[in-house]
């Protein structure tokens, strides 16, 4: 679910983090939600006013979570719980140290195909994330040319899953 606040100048805004004040109004991680309830003028009704909406809500939501989930990659990178490289990945999933693996978007097939096949191969299999391309895991780690990245077990990849999960339903 995301949440959306009505601000005092009568412009709906995306509440991400789930901390402005105000009277929350809940939508389906979904773009099609977001946009029927553009569409159909739900936010005001729910508001209980008129409200101000912008033309592109989906699209800067999609942008607000991409935000969030790779600003969480940054933190668990400057906490140590985060591997990066495909040997580094690998050796990690076989000593069955990762809640998370990362793959770019834009990746060759046959790398996704073996990193995805490697984590599968365990009692409990580390989901394979796909919703970031090459450039935006490598702004959000601080390296170049990152393709593949696995998380470690905790409170972050906790928090980096669920993040995803609203991601994943602005992006294909």
């Amino acid at each position: 679910m995301v949440r959306f606040v009505a601000a005092p100048d009568g412009q709906l805004v995306p509440d991400i983090a789930g901390s402005l004040p105000g009277r929350g109004i809940w939508v389906s991680a979904e773009r099609p939600a977001v946009e029927t309830a553009q569409r159909k003028r739900l936010f005001a009704r729910a508001a209980r006013q008129p409200l101000e909406l912008p033309d592109d809500l989906a699209r800067q939501v999609e942008q607000l979570l991409a935000r969030s989930c790779l600003n969480l990659l940054g933190l668990a990178r400057r906490a140590g719980e985060i591997v990066t490289g495909y040997q580094q990945v690998a050796a990690a999933i076989a000593a069955g140290e990762v809640a998370v693996v990362l793959t770019a978007s834009d990746a060759q097939r046959h790398g996704k195909q073996k990193i995805a096949a490697k984590s599968k191969g365990y009692e409990v299999p580390a989901p394979v994330i796909e919703l970031f391309d090459g450039e935006e895991l490598s702004l959000a780690l601080g390296r170049e040319n990152v393709v593949h990245a696995a998380l470690r077990p905790g409170g972050l990849a906790k928090r980096f899953r669920a993040e995803c999960a609203r991601l994943a339903g602005f992006r294909d």
